[in-house]
Formats: C-alpha cells, sequence, structure tokens
C-alpha cells in the first residue's frame, strides 16, 4: 500500500466513524430514558446534604 492509498482510505473510514460515534452520542444524550439520570445529575451540585 502507497502512502495515498493509506490517506484516501483513513480519510473517507475516519469520516464514517466519527459521524457514526457523533449518532451514538447524540442518541445516548437524547434517549427518553436517561432524561430522569440527568436532571438528576444536573441538581445533585445544588443541593446541600
Amino acid at each position: 500500500m502507497t502512502y495515498q492509498e493509506i490517506s484516501s482510505f483513513s480519510q473517507s473510514w475516519g469520516l464514517v466513524f466519527l459521524v457514526i460515534m457523533f449518532v451514538a452520542a447524540l442518541a445516548y444524550a437524547l434517549w427518553p430514558t436517561n432524561k430522569d439520570k440527568f436532571n438528576n445529575a444536573a441538581k445533585s451540585m445544588l443541593d446541600e446534604d
């Protein structure tokens, strides 16, 4: 393999990998069952126990 082939492969599949990771992180953040967990985490800094 030449440098050009490796560079082309890593640019195209690296972009695909990053898009998939972004969609997975977005789905995790917006998943309805995680709402309570995120609300509790946001309010925990304000609680003085």
